[in-house]
Order: structure tokens, then sequence, then C-alpha cells
């Protein structure tokens, strides 16, 4: 069997994750209060007892995801019993999560990575309105040429699976689109609920202080290859990693390609471990169903 354990993205999150893990787990109860100690603020009490407007904050989303995956990949009981990963890739902000699975980074300098990244992106929305919006049915050379045909700034964001595609940029060029790809016989094309154009140039700003804290931390030859979002593919080269964790923030997620390449890398058996289960959905449609796919949430 050649496991992949995958790490899923913002909007994953859900009220009490990670709070059996918590309770059950003294070496989990640990990180978790390291990483309270790490952000200054107990960001436990959110994940364990807030609601979900409360989780919603980027500088609260970010860092719960990554904690709870984290700390399920480095303590969970039923992870240890199936042994180390022969390739880990993470969606967007899971990237962190497969880094520190995999031996790349520690947990601590992650998480302090992480939060940069949500705060800074936070800045960003704030100040540059932007908005995203999935289109379900097309091609994606198809819909590549659409956002191309737009008048303002609007690109593919998250390649998901054959046929879904996220687009991201200026909020009247991502309607502009939709309506463009409507009317070249998409199922659907719908706005998202999210803060900001995450994933495109509006995104750039960000890049600075993320540059410097990326740059500052210290990042390992992983454990096994991480199949990361900008080139999908098989990367171990410590430089290589950073050069393309900065990319990632503001190019596209190539979660379809990525998947394929770890199908074609042999992969039979995939674990997602994390909040929520769109990961499985995903590699299941990309594999057509033809590998074992699990999830581990709590």
């Amino acid at each position: 069997m050649t496991k992949a354990y995958v790490f899923p993205g913002q909007g994953a999150q859900f009220p009490g994750m990670g709070k059996p893990l918590y309770e059950s787990d003294a070496k989990a109860k640990e990180l978790f209060e390291k990483a309270n100690e790490i952000l200054g603020f107990r960001i436990t009490d959110i994940m364990f007892d807030g609601t979900a407007e409360d989780l919603k904050a980027t500088r609260v989303t970010q860092p719960a995801i990554f904690i709870h995956s984290t700390v399920l990949a480095l303590c969970h009981p039923a992870v240890a019993a199936k042994g180390q990963p022969d390739m880990v890739a993470g969606h967007s902000l899971g990237e962190f999560s497969a880094l520190a699975a995999a031996g790349a980074m520690t947990f601590e300098d992650a998480l302090r990575l992480v939060y940069v990244r949500a705060t800074e992106m936070q800045k960003c929305c704030e100040k540059i309105p932007g908005t995203m919006a999935a289109i379900i049915g097309l091609p994606d050379e198809d819909v590549d040429t659409i956002c191309q045909g737009c008048g303002g700034l609007v690109i593919p964001a998250n390649y998901n699976c054959d046929g879904q595609i996220v687009i991201s940029g200026e909020a009247s060029s991502v309607a502009e689109a939709c309506e463009k790809a409507k009317a070249a016989g998409a199922k659907r094309a719908l706005p998202l609920a999210v803060s900001g154009a995450f994933h495109s140039p509006l995104m750039e700003p960000a890049r600075v202080e993320l540059g410097k804290a990326i740059e500052a931390t210290e990042i390992l030859k992983p454990v096994c290859p991480i199949y990361q979002n900008v080139t999908a593919k098989a990367e171990t080269d410590p430089a290589t990693i950073k050069k393309n964790l900065l990319a990632q923030l503001t190019s596209p997620v190539r979660w379809t390609q990525s998947v394929k390449n770890m199908l074609a890398d042999g992969a039979d058996y995939f674990l997602e471990l994390g909040p929520g289960n769109v990961l499985q959905g995903l590699v299941k449609r990309i594999s057509g169903g033809d590998v074992t796919i699990e999830g581990l949430s709590e």
C-alpha cells in the first residue's frame, strides 16, 4: 500500500473541532496549549466552544485548521498505526500541515508561518476588495479562456477536480466571468462567501511579510515527497519548497494535477486529516474511485 496523506484548507472548520483529541490525548493537549502560547490568545476556546461565526475570521480560521489537522497527524493513534506517509499534499493552507506532518517544519514554526499568512491575508481582504466563485461543469481550458477574456483581474484560483474550478479576482470581473461561464454551458457559477480574492495577484501585498517569515524559517528535507500546489510535482528540496510556499499565495492551487501525479506515482490509499471531507470527495472524482479513501477529523 502506498499511502498519501492530504490536508484540507480554509472553509473546512466547524465548532468543536479538535476538542475530543484535546480531552483524550496528553501529547495533543500539550500541542494545543503550545499553540495558545504561540498565538498569544486561547484559540482553543474559539475552536472548542465558539460559534461558526467566531471561526470565520481568516486570522482564526487558518491557524485553527492548521492546528487541528497537524495535531491529528502527529498524535492520533490511528495515524500512528498506519505509519509514515509515502507522500503528502495539502490544499492551500493545508500545505503547511502537510509540511509539518512530513517533518519539513516543526509544529511551532509552521504555526507561526500560518499566523503571519492569515494576518497578512486578512489585511489584504480589508484593504483590497475581491471575491471568488465556483464554476461547475466546464473544462479547465474553457474557464482559463473566459478569465483571460474578461476586462479586469480574474484568474483560476483552485483547480479542484475535472469540471470544478474556483476563480478569484475583482468582484466585477468575477461576476463577468460567471455570466460568460453560464453562457458557455456551465452547470453552475456560484459566488462564494469569502472575504477576499485568495490565490490571486490581489494578495500580492501579503507577500512581503510572509516572504520574510518563510526566509527566516528552517525547512528541512521532508521524510517523503510533498506535492506542492504551485507545481503539482513531488518536491523534497528545502529551497524549492520555500520558493513554492511563497508563490502559492498569489498562484492557483493545482489540486487536480497534484492528485493525478500522486496517482501516477503509485498512491493507492488516501487519508484526509483535518476537519471536513471535501478532499475525500475531490480525490474520489479525480481517481474515479479506484483507490481507498478515508478521513480522520476527530
